[in-house]
Formats: C-alpha cells, structure tokens, sequence
C-alpha cells in the first residue's frame, strides 16, 4: 500500500523559486522536472525520457517544450513527443504530466487522478490577503524524516514546554493540558494558558503592562498543511470568550512536501495583524528559523534512531491523541485510493 494520499494538493515550490529554468524536484517519492512556460504558467513533468530514462532536467528549454539531452528527443508542456531528429515518424511517446496551481505563494501539485483534481479545493486562508495582516515570508526547510512525523509534531502543542522553552513558552506550562477534535480532514488541537508572562516571540510587539492570556489553536489539514493560531490579550479582557481586541494575534502556517519515506520539505511563512516592520520582520523570521530547528534536530535524530530499530513499537501518551486522529484520517484517504483502484 502507498505511504500517501495521491488525491490532494501538495506544496511543491515556491512560486519565486520556479523560473523559465528546468527545475529538478521531488514529491512522493517521484521526481520531476518543474518550469515556467512564457506565459508565465508551471509545468511539471516526470523527470525522465521515455527512450532512455535520461532526467528531462539535464536538457533543453526549447520555447514550452524540453528537448532531451541525449538524443534531442522534444517533449510539449503536456508531457507529448513532437519531435525526433533524424526521423519523419514522431514516436507516440508520453512523458506523464501532473496538474499544478499557484496559491498562497507556492506551487501546489496534485499527483492522483487528474479528473478529480479540480474538484478539490485548495486552502482557504483569508487573513492572507487581509489587509489587516502582514505577511513575513519564510523558507523551506528539509527535514530529515518521514512527513508524517512532521506532522505528529504540527499536532502537538505540548511539546513547545520542553523544546521551546527561550522562545514560544516556559517551564512552568509544561502541565498545562490539551483539548482536540475532528472535523472532517482536519484535526483542531488548542491549549489556553491563562495569567502568564508574555513570552519572549511577542516581547517589544505590543506593551501589554502585565500578564497575559495566551492561546495556541493548531489546525491540521490532512494530508499535509497545518495552520497554528497563536496570541495573546491582556489577561482577563475576555479573550478565552472571543474579545481579541487589543490582541497579539499570528499565523505560522506550515506547508509539508513528502520528498520520499525519508525525507520532507517544512515550507513556511507567518502572518501578523499588525503592519510590516522591516526589523520586526527579521527579528520574528530569525526566531522562527530558530524555532523549526530546534524541531527538525529532534524529529532528524528520531528518524534516524527508528531506521536502526526495526523491531521498535511505540506506546501512547495522552498528547499523542491529536497525532492520532490525524494518522487515522491518512490512513483513510489512502485506503479508499486502494479500494477504487482494484474496485
């Protein structure tokens, strides 16, 4: 059985990073080759001629079209040979070809059955082109493990009492309990932590003249996009009821690209309501930075640990419930795949 859901929208670039260049990139254990065509649109193609297996990436850019490097083989924008030197018959030979769109700043790619694909919406973030709201860009992040422990973590906010303890909470949240529920393909996790210091992500943002209450609402998007609310209020102004007024209130969302059992890409970016300041913006992106990789260090080694120890089997604590859930919903996307393919 596949290790993923084929029918969803996955992050595969960002937008900047795909030119009129032919771009080598890897998605579920598939490699492709990725570029603009002159009107400015994405095209990916397996990364591979049919003749020889040569990567379509070592060739040629021939106005929409790749010329193979080996034999000069040409291949359209839709994957199509229309053209083989040296011979009058174009061979009836395919390159496969994936739908791709452009949101929220990346390209996104759907690597199941094309006929279903744009009955699949993308993710709808509505502070993104809020005006209310400033958006700090983030990077991508390869992480050395299989996506799905990413995921277990943008589940979890009981770990950030322990890894995160300079910059997202302090020690004494580590007690502090969780809440969860499921709906549809998403998992909602949250934790409110009442009367507290600001911690040091939000100090120099907003002067809140004494403690604070602070949420984290983690949403995860099965297969592969979790979002996480987090602010704070001045304590006891009513935002365990709905007042955000006067709120620090963020955005890190968190965009997954399954390279392969092994390996995944973290794209990111945060938005903020509150306007663009270039040394805020770096000063939050800088510990941000610091922030996944205090994470990427853990899940890397973790990974690691699990590939020597065939015969390990994990045991549960109450904070894996949301992880589980999430696994659960995967776990069923992929298995209804398998039933309509052999039905």
């Amino acid at each position: 059985m596949s290790s993923y859901p084929r029918n969803a929208w996955y992050p595969l670039s960002w937008s900047r990073d795909i030119d009129r260049s032919l771009n080598r990139r890897q998605v579920l254990s598939e490699v492709l080759v990725v570029y603009r065509r002159e009107d400015g649109g994405v095209v990916a193609l397996e990364d591979a001629c049919p003749h020889k297996l040569v990567p379509l990436s070592m060739g040629t850019l021939r106005g929409d079209a790749i010329e193979c490097g080996y034999h000069g083989l040409t291949f359209d924008c839709t994957g199509r040979c229309i053209r083989a030197p040296g011979q009058a018959r174009v061979p009836p030979a395919k390159v496969p070809s994936y739908p791709v769109k452009e949101h929220l700043g990346l390209v996104w790619i759907w690597m199941g059955d094309p006929e279903v694909a744009d009955s699949v919406p993308l993710l709808d973030l509505p502070q993104y082109d809020d005006p209310a709201y400033s958006l700090i860009e983030g990077d991508a992040l390869p992480i050395a493990a299989n996506y799905l422990s990413l995921a277990d973590n943008l589940c979890d906010p009981t770990h950030v009492g322990f890894v995160h303890k300079t910059t997202l909470s302090a020690p004494s949240h580590q007690e502090i309990p969780t809440y969860n529920e499921q709906k549809g393909s998403t998992v909602i996790t949250w934790r409110w932590i009442i009367d507290a210091p600001v911690i040091p992500m939000f100090e120099g943002i907003k002067e809140f003249d004494g403690n604070v209450d602070r949420w984290h609402y983690y949403h995860f998007h099965a297969p592969c996009v979790a979002i996480v609310d987090f602010g704070a209020a001045k304590s006891g102004t009513g935002a365990p009821v709905g007042n955000r007024e006067g709120a620090i209130q963020m955005y890190a969302c968190h965009f997954i690209t399954p390279v392969d059992e092994h390996s995944c890409i973290q794209h990111w970016f945060i938005l903020k309501n509150s306007p663009g300041d270039l040394a805020l913006d770096e000063r939050l992106k800088s510990m941000e930075r610091f922030i996944l990789n205090e994470d990427k260090a853990l899940l890397d080694a973790a990974e690691k640990n699990e590939r020597q120890r065939l015969n390990w089997r994990p045991f549960r604590i109450a904070s894996d419930s949301s992880s589980l859930k999430m696994r659960r919903i995967v776990a069923e996307m992929i298995s209804s795949e398998t039933a309509e393919k052999t039905s």
